[in-house]
């Protein structure tokens, strides 16, 4: 017999396999249960599910993508389904310091698929250069892990999580599986020889290969995982992989997270730092005045490009004078013109469908170029 679940005076079925009771038994009723059944029958927040030209821009040195949580799941879904392998990096002013430092750390940001700005000042100092970037263009592990583990739950991905100190990881893993059961974890604590050729590097390669995860969660902190995942990536099964950092330890409890308003607001560095500040001091206090010269030559370019302190110009005020910004632009200019395979560019009526988000966008001109 389906578990229902009773809301709003209708009778819901769980998506869970798990969750199906014989008649008789008692219905599963944990709160996170709950908010599971919920969340798969709430109304969803619309978002672009095609890449785009001026998702990319390039702030403080370094390239960085303009998606949010549920556009980042979505294109891991697709590669999870196509078997392909798939790379999701994240920036923040701690990555944007070590990248200049570190050869391979660039080469993986080089190679990543897709990257996620992990830092509110940042995602503020690209809007004070007048380039697109909206507050929702936060993206983290902690911003999309709920949608993550829902999906993982839902689609039984097997999910392979490499760091964190011994007993950490399978700890975490103990207790998402109460909540996921139906995502198969398997974990490897970061306390290895990870140098390539390694007797337990090669171990740990062929425990991942026997495994195949859909999911490859490796957790070390920065730029270790990184250079991990750039000397052993060509060994790895088609998967996803992301580096998360102590992803593992925020859901094991050893680390507690800052609640997401702060992160929203800008301030979960502050939270971080108060609550861990001989490991967090330097890179909080002394790593940010590194960005100076690199800020600068931002600045020096918008206010040359006329964008600096402007958003961008022309910004359709209404669905409607979006279609008909959409309509009137050329192949050249048009944002969404641009396809993924190269095919002839859409008609207008289907851009516009396409064109599924609540807040109104540009007029598709590259305002970064401009």
């Amino acid at each position: 017999m389906p578990v229902l679940l009773r809301r709003k005076g209708r009778l819901t079925r769980s998506p869970y396999p798990s969750l199906q009771k014989q008649e008789g038994q008692a219905l599963p009723c944990t709160p996170k249960v709950r908010w599971m059944l919920e969340r798969r029958n709430s109304e969803r927040r619309p978002f672009r599910k095609a890449r785009r030209a001026l998702e990319r821009i390039e702030v403080l040195g370094a390239k960085v993508d303009l998606v949010r949580p549920e556009e980042v799941m979505h294109h891991v879904e697709l590669a999870v389904d196509a078997a392909k392998p798939y790379l999701v990096a994240n920036h923040n002013l701690h990555s944007l310091y070590l990248l200049r430092r570190t050869p391979q750390l660039a080469a993986f940001f080089d190679d990543a698929d897709l990257i996620e700005v992990d830092s509110t000042p940042v995602i503020t100092f690209t809007r004070a250069l007048g380039l697109q970037s909206r507050p929702f263009h936060r993206c983290t592990y902690l911003d999309w892990r709920d949608h993550f583990w829902s999906v993982a739950n839902r689609k039984a991905w097997r999910v392979y999580y490499l760091g964190g100190a011994p007993g950490v990881a399978q700890a975490a893993a103990d207790q998402l599986n109460l909540s996921y059961p139906e995502a198969q974890i398997r974990v490897r604590d970061g306390y290895f020889d990870a140098s390539p050729g390694s007797a337990e590097n090669s171990e740990i390669l062929a425990d991942i290969a026997a495994f195949a995860p859909h999911i490859l969660f490796v957790g070390m902190g920065m730029p270790r995982q990184e250079e991990w995942i750039v000397n052993n990536r060509s060994d790895l099964p088609p998967c996803a992989v992301f580096s998360v950092g102590a992803a593992f330890d925020y859901e094991a409890g050893v680390q507690k997270a800052a609640p997401r308003w702060m992160g929203r607001a800008g301030f979960e560095w502050l939270y971080r730092l108060v609550h861990d500040p001989v490991r967090l001091w330097r890179r909080y206090c002394v790593e940010p005045w590194f960005m100076i010269i690199p800020a600068l030559r931002d600045i020096r370019r918008a206010y040359s490009a006329g964008r600096l302190l402007k958003s961008p110009a022309g910004r359709p005020s209404s669905r409607s004078d979006r279609a008909n910004a959409i309509s009137q632009t050329s192949p050249v200019q048009g944002r969404l013109n641009l396809t993924e395979d190269g095919a002839q560019p859409a008609p207008a009526a289907e851009l516009e469908k396409a064109l599924i988000t609540e807040r109104p966008q540009s007029r598709f001109v590259d305002r970064q170029k401009a």
